[in-house]
C-alpha cells in the first residue's frame, strides 16, 4: 500500500514472519509472565 502526501510517498509493506518467529514470541511471552508470576509470589513472603 502506497500513500503520497505532499510530494513524499510512504510505503507500508505486510511483515511475513515464519513459524519460529512466532513460537520465539510466544515463549519469550511466557518466560516474562513465569517471572513476573514468581516475583509477585515471592512478595508475599
Amino acid at each position: 500500500m502506497t500513500l503520497n502526501i505532499l510530494f513524499m510517498s510512504v510505503t507500508i509493506k505486510k511483515q511475513n514472519r515464519s513459524a519460529e518467529e512466532y513460537e520465539h514470541d510466544y515463549m519469550v511471552s511466557r518466560h516474562y509472565q513465569e517471572n513476573k508470576l514468581k516475583q509477585e509470589t515471592i512478595r508475599m513472603y
